[in-house]
């Protein structure tokens, strides 16, 4: 995070929080922080922090969103939102009462190289899209410095919930569409058999288009998407990589009839900096609490399709 910061134009860390004091000392002067607490609440409490960013484990993201609420600062909360769709309903509906903006940092909808496909899709360049592909893994050993990603306490899921959601907002941000049924398949991993370590989900779109996201933590780390429509294919390797830059191609005949390159390596920067332009009231912030809350109940239909072995009805948040 603190790269992205550190490019940003509109905003800048001015605090953090961590459950060390030490820790959290140590954090600041290594980025030279001017406020260092040992709680959420300290934090929320200090007048100099104008918006909180939550980037604690995904259980903790209701009661610090709560908390932060309740001292009157908008949030914008990472991904998953939270680890069940009922907590992000309590979480929108506290931002609704306080009158305050919540966003949820789904950073793919910063890149260039979704922007591109999005907009290019738009202009039907590859006519209707039939089905899509969308990938994420990387290799999460026990060594893995996020260690609570295998406490399902902590995490809520596996890779579905870690890295599946970027997939699933993507493709639901570049398509324009809903998930209106799931269906998913998943391995257990074999240090924590109440996660998946690897899974596979079937997304069934409002207007018929179907798409395949595969997730894993014992596959290279690899995120290629593929849009295949009736009229070409519109792809990218690397596309939700922000550390090299991403070829798009555009495919028609078997054949490469059109690439451009693109980075991310500001969307970092770009998230924040458009978190901090919607509280001035310049722009609505695109990732709302109201998205990430639709992200959760695809997460959770795909979690209660890895149990009944059956597609799962998606509900429509309001």
């Amino acid at each position: 995070m603190m790269p992205g910061f550190a490019l940003a134009k509109n905003c800048r860390v001015i605090a953090l929080s961590r459950r060390d004091p030490a820790k959290a000392q140590d954090s600041a002067r290594q980025y030279d922080i001017p406020h260092a607490f040992a709680s959420t609440a300290e934090l929320c409490r200090c007048p100099e922090v104008d918006a909180v960013f939550v980037t604690t484990p995904n259980s903790l993201h209701l009661s610090d969103t709560l908390t932060a609420l309740g001292c009157g600062k908008p949030v914008l909360c990472e991904k998953p939102m939270g680890v069940n769709a009922a907590e992000c309903r309590q979480m929108v509906e506290a931002a609704r009462r306080a009158g305050l903006l919540l966003g949820i940092a789904h950073v793919f909808r910063f890149e260039e190289s979704v922007g591109r496909l999005r907009a290019r899709l738009a202009a039907g360049e590859i006519g209707r899209p039939v089905f899509v592909r969308s990938e994420f893994s990387f290799k999460a050993g026990k060594e893995h410095p996020r260690a609570w990603i295998y406490d399902r306490s902590l995490a809520g899921g596996g890779p579905i919930a870690d890295v599946g959601v970027h997939c699933v907002d993507t493709l639901r941000f570049i398509l324009q569409d809903e998930v209106v049924q799931v269906s998913a398949r998943g391995i257990a991993n074999p240090d924590s058999p109440d996660l998946e370590d690897a899974a596979a989900l079937t997304l069934e779109f409002s207007r018929g288009t179907l798409a395949a996201v595969l997730v894993s933590y014992r596959a290279e780390y690899r995120t290629p998407l593929e849009i295949v429509g009736e009229q070409g294919v519109l792809r990218a390797e690397d596309c939700l990589t922000v550390e090299r830059p991403v070829r798009v191609e555009l495919r028609r005949g078997g054949a490469v009839a059109g690439d451009e390159t693109v980075s991310n390596h500001a969307a970092y920067a770009i998230q924040v900096d458009a978190f901090a332009d919607a509280l001035e009231g310049k722009a609505p912030f695109p990732a709302t609490g109201e998205q990430g809350w639709q992200n959760q109940e695809i997460l959770d239909a795909a979690y209660r399709s890895l149990v009944s072995g059956k597609a799962e009805t998606v509900p429509r948040v309001s």
